[in-house]
């Protein structure tokens, strides 16, 4: 089930008045049942048969974590059965075929027949962000930090709690786990925070991500008919729709787990503002970020161990970042160049710094905020290299893109010559690789596309500071309103129209890992 469906809003709406009433007469256990039962019927409501796989991971490290307690003397084999049955479920479904398709090309070079028979399976929407879920709060019982919890029904719906279910927040035992132990009842304020912040998400998935894809998918679906200029163009705009896309999941899942009296963990906080590639990563899919520094960065020695070793445990877990996106070369690619980028940013640190004090670029300890703006883009331009991998067919395609990117000077001089002859407005057409048949691909399409972004940076620019909720209800009335009538339409009417034309639901970037 979708969040932009009208499907969703009755289903939400129903299990708000379900859940209120149970919390009236202080019934955890029947808010347990309640909210578990629609846990899984909306994720049923994608593909019945793969509840057995996610109800097999639940009752395997619930019943692992009981039995490491239990029998403390062999918990380290308790953790690795339980990590093996549900990294093996994981391997199957998303990266079987990839590996085996890699030993079948290997032995093919090697003059083997290929031996290993591939599957054609439905990849189980979520299975990642539940996955580490779960394993997270096995090793955390592991470790110690947290007990093991007695309730299924609890654990149970830690692990499948509908608003991050399918792509996160992946939580934190210690900060989802005893929410669902309390009674949360009715509170105006909570709930009216929650429905701005999931309207507020709903408007960037709705009106700007999906606006952006437009374009995006035009171009990178004709790679051989696009200009280096329109790959550029819809690799900057791919930047923007994934970061709109994948926040504004996560801003709609905080806010109606809010609605219902649950504090999820902020998953972005303003990643493009970021001076440095390290610093995207602490703003970028922070529960992802947190979760592989917590469970495999540290574990592998951290950054306390030679220059060697730390360098190789950073480019491990990016590595294994980009596996966990794709079962694909090109995702591989995208996780090894931002471990590269790392590696480089910290290798080349103190001459950056000592040549930034002789320039009197720094000055008492603070760079100088032309800089930082510099610094910023610099940034950005390197996170656009590494979407181009990301959003790339595959390895190849990512470096025909590259290639036709490295032209661009030749093609603006093609441009400014064609302007004289044909026109400034059609050799514009010609550049972006746009007609003028429809909407989609016009001019105005185009327009329509910086325009959304730069509601975005002004929005963003607003609320590095505070959630633009809270500053949004400080507003004077009649401000406050336009506010709120212009995200609520700009968030519902297209689903409206989409819905009257019998046009399918855009799904969500991340619901492919």
């Amino acid at each position: 089930m979708l969040f932009n469906s009208a499907e969703f809003l009755i289903f939400f709406a129903i299990v708000c008045i379900f859940a209120w009433f149970a919390a009236i007469k202080n019934a955890v256990t029947r808010m347990q049942i309640i909210l578990l039962s629609a846990s899984l019927f909306f994720y049923a409501f994608w593909n019945p048969f793969y509840l057995i796989l996610i109800l097999f991971s639940v009752y395997v490290t619930w019943q692992s974590a009981l039995l490491m307690e239990k029998m403390p003397q062999n918990k380290k084999l308790i953790l690795v059965i339980s990590l093996v049955l549900n990294l093996a479920i994981l391997f199957f479904f998303k990266y079987f075929n990839f590996f085996a398709g890699l030993v079948n090309r290997i032995s093919v070079f090697g003059g083997i027949k290929a031996v290993i028979p591939q599957f054609s399976v439905l990849l189980p929407v979520g299975i990642s962000f539940y996955t580490f879920q779960a394993l997270g709060y096995s090793i955390d019982v592991y470790k110690g930090s947290v007990k093991a919890e007695k309730s299924i029904l609890a654990y149970a719906l830690f692990v499948t709690f509908f608003p991050q279910l399918v792509a996160g927040p992946i939580e934190r035992t210690e900060n989802l786990l005893p929410q669902f132990k309390e009674v949360h009842k009715f509170d105006y304020d909570r709930v009216v925070e929650g429905l701005l912040l999931a309207t507020w998400g709903m408007f960037k998935k709705v009106f700007i991500a999906d606006r952006l894809a437009f374009y995006v998918n035009m171009i990178y679906g004709n790679l051989l008919d696009s200009t280096g200029v329109a790959l550029l163009t819809a690799t900057v705009f791919f930047a923007f729709q994934i970061f709109c896309d994948f926040s504004g999941y996560s801003d709609i899942a905080i806010g109606i787990a809010k609605v219902l009296g649950f504090n999820l963990m902020r998953n972005f906080d303003h990643p493009y503002f970021s001076k440095s590639i390290a610093e995207f990563w602490r703003r970028w899919h922070i529960s992802l970020s947190s979760w592989f520094k917590d469970y495999v960065y540290i574990p592998l020695g951290g950054n306390r161990v030679s220059i060697p070793r730390y360098y190789s445990n950073l480019f491990a877990v990016f590595m294994l970042s980009g596996l966990w996106h794709g079962a694909s070369l090109h995702f591989v690619a995208w996780g090894a160049l931002h471990g590269f980028y790392q590696i480089a940013g910290h290798a080349t640190k103190p001459f950056r710094v000592a040549m930034m004090k002789k320039c009197r670029i720094i000055e008492e300890g603070e760079t100088k905020r032309w800089f930082q703006w510099m610094q910023t883009a610099f940034t950005f331009g390197l996170v656009c290299i590494g979407w181009i991998f990301f959003r790339a067919p595959g390895f190849r395609g990512a470096l025909q893109i590259g290639k036709r990117i490295f032209f661009i000077p030749k093609e603006i001089l093609q441009f400014i010559n064609d302007s004289m002859n044909e026109g400034f407005l059609s050799s514009v057409r010609n550049l972006f690789c746009i007609q003028r048949t429809c909407f989609i691909d016009s001019l105005f399409g185009l327009a329509l596309c910086v325009f959304c972004i730069g509601i975005l940076f002004v929005t963003s620019l607003c609320t590095r500071k505070e959630r633009g909720y809270k500053i949004v209800r400080n507003l004077p009335i009649p401000v406050r309103w336009c506010c709120y009538l212009a995200v609520f339409y700009g968030a519902f009417l297209p689903i409206l129209y989409n819905i009257l034309q019998n046009i399918p639901i855009s799904q969500f970037v991340y619901f492919q890992f």
